[in-house]
């Protein structure tokens, strides 16, 4: 393990996540995004490609070469076998990837950010501590179908496919409660800045 200290970001759809992350970087922190790797991997041309097209058929690929990111999206929320497969393709090239961009960070700390970090074994223990964004169901809901253009029961859907809010928070080193404005928010990132950069 790299002496740099790793920090897992998580939380809800619709919790903020990407926004703390932001604040995170503004000062300097090295961000590494989970779901932004997943996407480099499942683009046109990408590692994962060939591995889906051999598991999952010419139809969960797109003309172009990257994920058929609707028809794949479809059939994992109906077939949780479909949902493993992917998983088992796709998990271990996110984690190498991650601990590769993780040890060439430099400073005291560097943030992963993870949506399923409590749902997944391998990335939990990847991170010396878990921050976790958190606010009231209803205004994840509200700005996860306003961010992605999703109805409510899609929304639903993904949610209930995570963790509920009260394990995500009993399992949390840290939480930012991200229910005022940006002001109030970066007062909490610059707190927890302040501290990470003193772990030990």
């Amino acid at each position: 393990m790299s002496a740099i200290k790793r920090i897992g970001l998580t939380g809800g759809i619709g919790s903020g996540k990407t926004t703390v992350a932001s604040l995170f970087a503004k000062r300097g922190v090295t961000v590494i995004d989970s779901d932004a790797i997943a996407h480099e991997l499942t683009a046109s041309g990408g590692a994962a490609i060939a591995a889906i097209r051999a598991a999952f058929g010419d139809e969960y690929v797109t003309d172009e070469g990257a994920l058929n990111r609707a028809g794949m999206r479809r059939l994992v929320f109906s077939d949780a076998d479909a949902k493993r497969r992917l998983e088992a393709i796709l998990h271990p090239m996110i984690r190498a990837r991650t601990l590769a961009l993780a040890d060439a960070a430099e400073g005291a700390y560097v943030l992963l950010v993870v949506p399923l970090l409590f749902e997944q074994a391998d990335f939990r223990e990847l991170v010396q501590r878990a921050l976790v964004v958190d606010c009231a169901e209803e205004t994840q809901r509200a700005r996860a179908m306003a961010r992605n253009g999703l109805s409510e029961s899609e929304v639903r859907a993904i949610m209930a496919a995570q963790i509920s809010r009260a394990e995500r928070l009993e399992l949390a080193d840290d939480v930012i409660v991200n229910d005022g404005g940006m002001d109030a928010l970066d007062a909490k990132v610059a707190s927890l800045h302040c501290f990470y950069m003193t772990l030990d």
